[in-house]
């Protein structure tokens, strides 16, 4: 395993705020994936840029499939905040979709251990939407210019729970994942404050999941860098997971942002060379390339954006 310890002052200049005077980037298309009882669901697809390199080592670059943040509560798949990062994706010659979802927190006033059963709802909802889109992307394929065997899924904080929770759910081989092709796996994950939700225990997978990049702020307090547990119900985010990642000689890089709180959840465009590096290694060539390392500089740029789930959840 390799152990580095990282101090990158970049990341005070280089932020999701300090990009907002690039021009926007417009999806190439949008389409309705699934029409629910309450809302109908659309994805936005960008496409890599004119121009740009779309393999590496003559492997083509795989699609990077976006769920956004909000705790469930709120988030839009076009908010401005990501959009420089979806640009830097396709001008780097990657495909990006970026979904809706149902939030099914939307109203709450309080989510904690007495609510799981809302907060499992929420992110089933999530996931179930996610295989939807899936399925939607799979059946829609060379109209979209999609390779369905190299779909990496992506998140930001409500969004990244829902992507590791599919994954969860793929591996263990559960009546969620069902709805998905027979065999079908995700090419990768990269999570940006992400956890898994079990209620049997520690989280354990019947089979290996994807090659899986995780980034978690140490002192994140809105999704636990750690765990909420009680008796078999336990809420892991990615502190946690790493161990079991690391037990089990699963493939994953993860990075620990010493002291950093839950605005490693917006860090999609500052760490954009980090993510760069899993899917080219990690994910194209199919290397085990594991990788732990904690991230420190105090002057890196702090988030506006709630801290706590009391901050959110009012």
């Amino acid at each position: 395993m390799k152990h580095i310890f990282l101090a990158i002052a970049a990341l005070t200049a280089i932020c999701m705020g300090a990009s907002a005077q690039d021009n926007f980037l417009s999806p190439d298309g949008t389409y309705m994936y699934e029409r629910r009882d309450t809302c109908d669901l659309f994805m936005d697809v960008y496409n890599p840029a004119k121009g740009s390199e779309q393999t590496f080592m003559g492997v083509s670059k795989p699609t990077v499939l976006f769920m956004f943040g909000g705790g469930f509560i709120q988030g839009t798949r076009d908010d401005k905040s990501y959009n420089s990062w979806f640009r830097m994706l396709t001008e780097n010659g990657y495909r990006v979709i970026s979904i809706d979802y149902r939030l099914g927190l939307k109203g709450a006033t309080k989510v904690g251990v007495a609510q799981v059963n809302l907060l499992d709802k929420a992110i089933h909802m999530a996931v179930e939407d996610l295989f939807c889109a899936t399925n939607f992307i799979i059946d829609n394929a060379d109209q979209l210019g999609v390779d369905p065997s190299a779909i990496v899924i992506s998140g930001s904080s409500a969004g990244a729970i829902s992507v590791m929770q599919a994954e969860y759910e793929i591996a263990n081989r559960t009546s969620w994942a069902s709805v998905l092709p027979q065999g079908f796996n995700y090419a990768g994950v990269m999570s940006f404050s992400g956890a898994i939700l079990s209620r049997k225990g520690k989280v354990k997978y019947q089979t290996a999941p994807c090659p899986t990049m995780m980034l978690h702020g140490t002192a994140d307090k809105l999704v636990p860098y750690k765990q909420i547990a009680f008796f078999n119900l336990g809420f892991f985010g990615g502190g946690k997971l790493v161990k079991r990642f690391q037990k089990f000689g699963y493939d994953y890089n993860m990075y620990h942002f010493v002291d950093y709180g839950h605005e490693i959840a917006g860090s999609m465009y500052s760490t954009l060379d980090l993510q760069l590096d899993f899917l080219e290694k990690n994910v194209m060539q199919g290397n085990k390339r594991i990788i732990e390392a904690w991230i420190s500089d105090p002057d890196v740029w702090k988030g506006s954006g709630p801290q706590s789930r009391k901050e959110l959840y009012n």
